[in-house]
């Protein structure tokens, strides 16, 4: 018989532990570590059912000699998710989808699987047959070549796999699953790590594309990053407000493409919805001139888009005024307060400033400092700025106006979509100077305050 061995695992960040402390040496976090029986059985994940399959062995080559084929990728129908993977899905591959409840994960995969022309088996853990037939006659009425499995155990799932033989597999979500091989609950570190092995050991051998849902933690990651964002090829992150209709798709890891790209999706009665041009929904349309609003050029992953600023000054009613930002960050946002109040005169330091970005995204750009600068002062002077301007510069501590990486794309998404003229620092390089826009180049706010005002 076998010796029973057990260790301790963070149930925040999966770090093992020999012994049980109080606090988690890797991300400092108390009072999570927890006692997990492991089985030392020697056989413990998927077996193909031929036993008389050939073993391929393994051997070195010359880097030199190594001849490289024609990437095959597994097409969707969902343009916005090939974006994200570079170009669909890749054979054998696993890809990990994180976000919060209620975001849309199970919706997104769901639409995916009935859109498929391949064979695809939809392993739930958390809903019954039932209740995926429901959503998806929600979303989508066709003849669809899914299969629905409502398990958790993954021999069970493993003989339905042998059985069906499907092209995809996608399970929801990875939390749920437990394997008779550990003797712990699921969820747990152990089991999450053992259950993504035979999943893993299953894609590699059959070249049968996986995708996994993760739950997520507190502090918004994947829960157990460490053990599951290390095992997989893909990790995609799914945001979005639940107050709001816009999500983003994020790739934080991507073996077999950029990382850079993301996808644009509303939530619909009827699903998720493509958005091929998000600048057209975020900016608002009426024809009526605010102060405190201005549009500024920014670019999420590769994607050129524009987005409208608002900004609201008004005098502090209380002792100490209020610093609010919804979608900024609100240190930068002090940061360019301290900068109108030292470097050009204005005094804001006696009044409330709040500040949002339409659409319930969140930019992390800093070219979209000079449109935030534009709005708060538009709104302190209570002067509008025309809807035909937008803006793409950074704002330094001396108050210059700094040059942003590749404002070409920023410019020309501005031209496309009709914009009289852009505002870009005075250094910013452009590799031709025929463009239709009005390309006004700025060195320091004072400039920005003569042009506008």
């Amino acid at each position: 018989m076998a010796k029973t061995k057990t260790t301790f695992f963070c149930q925040n960040c999966g770090a093992q532990h020999a012994k049980w402390q109080g606090q988690c040496n890797a991300c400092k976090e108390w009072n999570t570590l927890v006692e997990e029986v492991i089985d030392t059985k020697p056989e413990k994940t998927w077996k193909p059912a031929s036993s008389a399959a050939p073993k391929r062995i393994s051997k070195p080559q010359r880097i030199n000699d190594i001849k490289i084929g024609k990437e095959i990728r597994i097409p969707t129908s969902n343009q916005e998710f090939n974006r994200v993977l570079g170009g669909g899905i890749v054979p054998g591959s696993i890809t990990l989808l994180g976000g919060e409840p209620g975001v849309g994960k199970s919706t997104l995969l769901l639409q995916l699987s009935l859109s498929f022309s391949q064979k695809v088996l939809y392993v739930s853990g958390e809903e019954s047959q039932q209740q995926i037939k429901m959503r998806a006659e929600r979303i989508q009425n066709e003849e669809s070549n899914c299969y629905i499995l409502s398990e958790t155990k993954t021999q069970l799932i493993f003989t339905q796999i042998e059985a069906l033989e499907p092209e995809i597999l996608i399970i929801d979500s990875i939390q749920t699953l437990h394997t008779d091989y550990v003797e712990s609950s699921p969820g747990s570190v152990s089991q999450i790590r053992e259950c993504t092995a035979e999943l893993i050991k299953y894609a590699k051998e059959t070249n049968v594309p996986i995708i996994l849902i993760g739950h997520i933690n507190k502090e918004g990651s994947i829960a157990g990053p460490k053990v599951l964002e290390h095992m997989v090829d893909t990790v995609l992150q799914f945001e979005g407000d639940k107050n709001y209709a816009y999500r983003i798709l994020r790739a934080h890891k991507n073996r077999f493409g950029s990382t850079h790209e993301l996808g644009i999706y509303e939530m619909q009665a009827g699903g998720l919805v493509e958005v091929s041009n998000p600048s057209d929904l975020l900016i608002s349309k009426t024809d009526t001139h605010l102060s405190g609003t201005a549009i500024a050029a920014t670019l999420e992953g590769m994607r050129p888009m524009m987005i409208e600023i608002q900004a609201l000054v008004s005098s502090a009613v209380y002792g100490t005024p209020q610093r609010s930002a919804t979608g900024y960050n609100l240190k930068r946002l002090n940061m360019v307060l301290a900068v109108l109040e030292k470097r050009a005169g204005f005094r804001l330091g006696a009044k409330d400033v709040f500040l949002n970005i339409t659409g319930g995204i969140s930019i992390d750009d800093p070219a979209i400092d000079l449109a935030v600068v534009a709005a708060i002062l538009s709104s302190s002077e209570d002067v509008s700025i025309s809807k035909d301007i937008c803006f793409a510069a950074e704002v330094g501590l001396a108050g210059e106006i700094r040059p942003v990486t590749r404002v070409e794309q920023r410019v020309m998404e501005a031209e496309k979509l009709g914009f009289a003229s852009i505002l870009i620092s005075k250094q910013s390089k452009l590799p031709r100077s025929d463009y239709k826009i009005n390309v006004i180049r700025v060195a320091k706010i004072e400039d920005v305050v003569d042009t506008l005002f």
